[in-house]
C-alpha cells in the first residue's frame, strides 16, 4: 500500500505544492526524536518544544495560503458583481448566461481551496496520532486544545472559517440572482426555504459540511445506522453513476427494514401468554423472543456475502422465508406445539435481511442523497419498533375460521404472514436491479485502496485523530503486501482489525442492545407479576418507549453533538444507563408502578442516546478495511448487537426457573454488571476517542 505521504504528493494541486504540510519532513523528525532520545542526546520537553514549533510553522504557511486564496476569490466576486449591477440596466440574455459561468468557476476554485485545506488536515491529523504512539503521549489532546483555545489561534482560522462561509453565500445569492433574472427578483436570503439547486453550490456545501464535520440530525441519524461511506472528496465536481440507483428499490429496502422491525416486537406483548397457552413457563417467552435473533447471526453473514452479488434475489428469499416462519408462528397454537413456534421464530430470523437493506443504501445510493438515505434507514427502524407493540394491542380479538384460530396469540402471525406477502408482490413488480460494476482493474483496485485509506479522514473533525488502518500508524515500506489493501475476508481478519477503542464499542454496543433486550423482552411478564397489567397496557407501554427514539435523536443530533464532544456523551449515557438500571432494581416493598416506567424509561432513552454516539464514535474508530466486503463494520456491530439479545433472552428465560418473583433482580445484575465494564473501559480508552 502506497503511504500516505506519496498519496498526498500525488494528490496536490500542483500550482499550489509549496503550501502543503510537508508531511515527509515531520516523519522523519519523528524518527529522529527517537532515535536522539534513545540515545540520550534529546530531553523529552526539548522534543514537544520543537515539535510544537513545526506544527506552529506548517499550520501558519497553510492558513496564510489560505486566507490569500480566500482574499483572490473574494476580488474575482467583486469584479463579477460589477458586471452584474450593469447588466441590471442593460439585460443580455448571453452575457448573463457568461456571467453565470464565471460564478461557477469562482465555485470550481473555492472547491480546489476546500480539498486543499482537507487534505492538509489530514496529513496534521495523522503526523500528531504517529507522534502520539511512537513516543505514548496525549500530545494531540494538548495541542489542538491549547492553540484552538487561544484568541490569535490560527487554528481557528481552519476550524471557524469565516471566509468560506461568506464566498459560499455570495457564489451562490448571486447565482440565484441570475437564474430567476426573468421571474421574481427576491433574495435567497429573502427565500430561505427555497435554495438554489445548481450542481457547483451543492458541491461547494458538501465540502464545506465534510470539512466542519457538522452533526446535524441527518448526518447524526446517518451514523446511527453505521452505514459505511466510502467515497473520497475531489477537487473537481463528483459524478455519481445514476444507473445503480433507483428510488422504487430504495423505498423498497427502507420498508423491508420497517417491517422487519414491527415483526420483531409485534410479539413481544404476548410472548408470555403464548407461551402459558402451549404448557411452557411465561419465562419461556425470552427464548421465543430470543429465538429470532440467535437465526439473524447466521443470517446476517449469509446475506452480507449473498449481497455481493444480487440485491433482489436476497430479498426475495427474505420474504418468503419470513412469511412461511410467521405462518409456522400462528398455527404452533392449534397444532399445540411450542416447538412449532421456536421454529417459526427462528425462521423469521433466518429471513433477516437488513445487512442487504445497509449494503444497498452504501452502494447504491448517490452520495447527494446517501445521508438522507441513511437516516431513513435509522427512522424506519424506529417506527417499526414503535408500530409493532402498538399493532398488537390492536389485536384483542378472537374467533374461528374452518378450525383455525385467531386470537392475540396468532393474529400476529397471521397479519405479518399477509404484510410479507404483500410486500413480495410489490417488490417482484416494482424492484431493479442495480448493474454490476465491471471487476476492478489492478489500476483501479490500487486508486479504490488509496481512496479507503483516506476517505475516514475527510469526514472527521479536523486534527482529530483515531481512524486510520494500523499500518497507517508503522513506518511501513512504499509498497505493502497486497492483502493489506483488502477487506477482511472472514471474522478472524475483522477481528484482527479491531483496536482497543472499536473492542470497547463493541462493547459498549453489547451492554446498551443486552439492557435494552431486557427491559423489553420481560416486560409482559414483570409487569403483569407485578401490576397486573394486561396485553393493551404493555402494548402502550412499548409503544411510548419506541416513539422516544425520534426525538432522542433529533435532540442528539441537533443540539447535544454541537455543543459537546461524542465521548463525553458517550461517558455520561452511561452512567445515566447505570443509573436507570440501579433504580430498576426491586428493593423496596411494594414495587411501584412510577419505580418501574421511570427507571424503564431513564435507562432506555439513555441507551438510545448512546447507541447513536457509539455508532457515530465506532464509523470513526474503525479501520478502512472495515467499510466494505462481507465482513464489514456495519456486519460486526450487527453481530454484537444481535449476540447481545440472544444473552439476553436467554438469561430470562433461565431466570425464570428460579421464580417470577426474582426474574427482575437477577436478569438486571448481569446488565448492572457489564455496564460497569463498559464504563471503566471507556476511561481506559477515553483519549484515544475523538
Amino acid at each position: 500500500m502506497v503511504e500516505f505521504g506519496k498519496k498526498l504528493k500525488e494528490r496536490q494541486i500542483q500550482e499550489w505544492q509549496g503550501y502543503y504540510i510537508n508531511y515527509k519532513l515531520m516523519k522523519k523528525k519523528v524518527k529522529q526524536y527517537a532515535n536522539q532520545i534513545e540515545t540520550g542526546a534529546l530531553e523529552r520537553r526539548y522534543v514537544l518544544k520543537d515539535f510544537s514549533r513545526m506544527l506552529d510553522n506548517q499550520i501558519e504557511k497553510i492558513v496564510l495560503f489560505m486566507l490569500e486564496q480566500q482574499g483572490v476569490l473574494a476580488s474575482r466576486i467583486a469584479v463579477l458583481n460589477e458586471q452584474q449591477y450593469a447588466l441590471q440596466e442593460e439585460p443580455d440574455i448571453s452575457k448573463i448566461s457568461e456571467l453565470r459561468e464565471s460564478y461557477r468557476a469562482v465555485g470550481q476554485d473555492l472547491l480546489k481551496l476546500l480539498y486543499f485545506v482537507e487534505m492538509n488536515a489530514i496529513g496534521l491529523r495523522k503526523i500528531l496520532k504517529k507522534f502520539d504512539k511512537r513516543f505514548g503521549y496525549r500530545f494531540t489532546d494538548y495541542y489542538v486544545k491549547t492553540r484552538a483555545n487561544h484568541p490569535y489561534s490560527q487554528l481557528q482560522q481552519v476550524f471557524k472559517h469565516v471566509g468560506f462561509g461568506a464566498v459560499v453565500g455570495a457564489i451562490s445569492r448571486n447565482l440565484a440572482d441570475l437564474q430567476d433574472r426573468q421571474g421574481s427578483y427576491l433574495s435567497i436570503y429573502d427565500q430561505p426555504a427555497l435554495p438554489l439547486q445548481d450542481p457547483v453550490v451543492d458541491t461547494i456545501k458538501s465540502a464545506v459540511d465534510r470539512l466542519t464535520h457538522s452533526t446535524n440530525f441527518l448526518n447524526f441519524l446517518g451514523q446511527h445506522a453505521l452505514i459505511m461511506h466510502e467515497e473520497l472528496p475531489s477537487p473537481v465536481e463528483e459524478h455519481v453513476d445514476e444507473e445503480r440507483y433507483h428510488f422504487m428499490s430504495l423505498i423498497l429496502n427502507l420498508a423491508n427494514t420497517f417491517l422487519y422491525m414491527v415483526n420483531t416486537y409485534i410479539i413481544v406483548p404476548t410472548a408470555d401468554d403464548y407461551s402459558m397457552s402451549l404448557g411452557a413457563a411465561p419465562t419461556v417467552c425470552g427464548i421465543v423472543i430470543g429465538a429470532m435473533a440467535v437465526a439473524q447471526i447466521f443470517s446476517s453473514v449469509y446475506f452480507s456475502a449473498w449481497s455481493n452479488k444480487s440485491y433482489f434475489r436476497p430479498l426475495v428469499f427474505s420474504s418468503i422465508i419470513l412469511c412461511v416462519g410467521n405462518l409456522m408462528y400462528a398455527l404452533a397454537f392449534d397444532l399445540n406445539s411450542i416447538w412449532i413456534l421456536l421454529m417459526g421464530r427462528i425462521f423469521c430470523g433466518l429471513g433477516s435481511a437488513r445487512a442487504v437493506n445497509r449494503r444497498y443504501i452504501s452502494d447504491c445510493v448517490p452520495l447527494k442523497i446517501r445521508m438522507q438515505a441513511s437516516a431513513g434507514f435509522v427512522s424506519a427502524s424506529a417506527l417499526g419498533m414503535a408500530c409493532g407493540p402498538a399493532l398488537a394491542g390492536l389485536l384483542q380479538t378472537k374467533f374461528t375460521i374452518y378450525n383455525i384460530t385467531f386470537n392475540q396469540d396468532t393474529l400476529p402471525g397471521w397479519v405479518m404472514s399477509v404484510f410479507w406477502l404483500m410486500y413480495l408482490v410489490w417488490l417482484w413488480i416494482s424492484f431493479r436491479e442495480p448493474a454490476r460494476e465491471a471487476e476492478d482493474s489492478p489500476v483501479q483496485q490500487e486508486s479504490s485502496a488509496e481512496q479507503d485509506k483516506l476517505e475516514k479522514g475527510l469526514v472527521e473533525p479536523l486534527l482529530l485523530t483515531s481512524t486510520e488502518n494500523e499500518q497507517d500508524d508503522e513506518d511501513v515500506s512504499e509498497e505493502a503486501p497486497e492483502e493489506s489493501r483488502r477487506p477482511a475476508n472472514s471474522f478472524a481478519d475483522a477481528y484482527r482489525l479491531l483496536t482497543p477503542s472499536v473492542k470497547v464499542q463493541l462493547l459498549i454496543y453489547f451492554m446498551l442492545k443486552y439492557a435494552m433486550e431486557i427491559l423489553l423482552s420481560e416486560s409482559s411478564v414483570v409487569t403483569t407479576h407485578y401490576f397486573g397489567w394486561t396485553t393493551s397496557s404493555v402494548s402502550i407501554f412499548l409503544f411510548c418507549l419506541g416513539l422516544t427514539v425520534l426525538p432522542v435523536n433529533i435532540a442528539v443530533g441537533s443540539y447535544l453533538s454541537n455543543m459537546y464532544e461524542d465521548r463525553q456523551i458517550l461517558l455520561l449515557s452511561e452512567i445515566v444507563v447505570f443509573l436507570g438500571i440501579l433504580f430498576s432494581f426491586n428493593l423496596f416493598v411494594p414495587y411501584s408502578v412510577p419505580q418501574y416506567v421511570g427507571s424503564g424509561l431513564i435507562m432506555f432513552v439513555a441507551a438510545e442516546v448512546l447507541e447513536g454516539v457509539n455508532l457515530s464514535l465506532l464509523s470513526r474508530v474503525m479501520s478502512s478495511r472495515l467499510s466494505r466486503g462481507t465482513y464489514n463494520g456495519g456486519l460486526l456491530s450487527t453481530e454484537a448487537g444481535t449476540l447481545a439479545r440472544v444473552v439476553a433472552d436467554a438469561t430470562i428465560t433461565l431466570a425464570g426457573f428460579l421464580g417470577q418473583s426474582q426474574l427482575l433482580n437477577i436478569t438486571l445484575l448481569p446488565s448492572l454488571v457489564i455496564c460497569i465494564g463498559s464504563i471503566v473501559a471507556t476511561c481506559c480508552t477515553y483519549n484515544s476517542l475523538y
